[in-house]
């Protein structure tokens, strides 16, 4: 990490009541490199490149403790395990009911209209999150 982005990952942890450490660092630039919607798994496979002593368990529990205080979003864990939403921009999600595969949508692509931001019952929206769950290209031409 160079030592910009350390300035910026101390700021980030400071705002969001995380401890600063070496296993929390270097998983947090992996994570911000990796595309898609990555799993604990597939996030530890390229953090132990980096730090071969780092724990399954460990990623596990940085990667719910950066969930839990919103520097990350979890995606909707029916997609069969829990995956991680590093994209800031508003989007959905396409969830392939076969492969388990799941792609960003725009809102304009979808053609969503204006949200509100309390709905019946007085519940007040955060945020909205729209899965279209459907058959990827790849699953259709198999």
């Amino acid at each position: 990490m160079l030592a910009n982005e350390a300035r910026s990952f101390r700021e980030l942890c400071q705002k969001n009541g995380i401890a600063v450490t070496q296993q929390r660092r270097v998983l947090y630039g992996v994570m911000k490199t990796m595309h898609g919607h990555p799993s604990p798994e597939e996030v530890y496979v390229e953090v132990k490149k980096k730090v071969p002593s780092i724990s399954l368990a460990t990623v596990y529990k940085n990667i719910h403790l950066f969930v839990e205080s919103g520097v990350f979003r979890e995606v909707s864990m029916h997609h069969g395990s829990l995956r991680v939403e590093m994209n800031d921009e508003v989007h959905h999600h396409m969830v392939c009911s076969r492969c388990k595969e799941i792609s960003d949508i725009g809102e304009q692509e979808l053609g969503l209209l204006a949200k509100k931001e309390t709905l019946p019952g007085g519940f007040l929206v955060e945020r909205y999150s729209v899965d279209v769950i459907g058959v990827c290209s790849k699953c259709q031409g198999k």
